[in-house]
């Protein structure tokens, strides 16, 4: 909703006014008025409509999901390098049901610009290895299929990439 230097000066001023509220000695004020400026903090860091857009998401609604990210008008100014790494994430999972070539476009990005969590980037790097294996495009799939491997500590991928792996063999 806000840019995000925005929220930061938003946070800036409403922890100057709670310092002051300290002075005057109203310590619950103050004490209020910084877990409020916490908010902002935490919104700059984690963007409120990705927040949103991953709730879609999870319900499986991408069109709706589409929506809460069309809100978001310019990605390189509103947004920190991770938060447009999943900005991308999610656009490459959106057209993963729609168009390859723009999906693969999207989880390389994603990963160039860097994602947060080890299983999302193991689940942009096992989709790429999708995408490049219906391209026919079996040395690059091994390659990415072996980095998923690696990157999914608590084993959440394995059946998909050993689903993979047998239909790697029958190519």
């Amino acid at each position: 909703m806000f840019n995000k230097n925005i929220k930061l000066v938003i946070a800036g001023l409403i922890i100057a006014y709670a310092v002051y509220q300290f002075i005057e000695g109203s310590i619950g004020n103050g004490i209020f008025l910084l877990l409020l400026s916490g908010i902002f903090i935490f919104l700059y860091f984690k963007n409120e409509i990705i927040l949103m857009s991953f709730l879609r998401m999870r319900k499986q609604d991408l069109d709706g999901t589409q929506n809460w990210l069309a809100k978001i008008k310019n990605p390189e100014s509103a947004l920190v390098k991770k938060q447009q790494g999943y900005y991308n994430y999610l656009h490459g999972i959106i057209f993963s049901q729609k168009n390859l070539t723009q999906a693969e476009k999207y989880f390389k990005k994603a990963l160039k610009l860097g994602l947060s969590m080890d299983y999302d980037v193991a689940m942009a790097k096992l989709s790429l290895a999708g995408i490049a294996m219906q391209k026919r495009r079996k040395r690059e799939a091994t390659t990415l299929l072996q980095e998923a491997k690696k990157l999914d500590k608590n084993n959440m991928l394995t059946d998909q990439i050993k689903m993979m792996q047998q239909q790697m063999k029958k190519i």
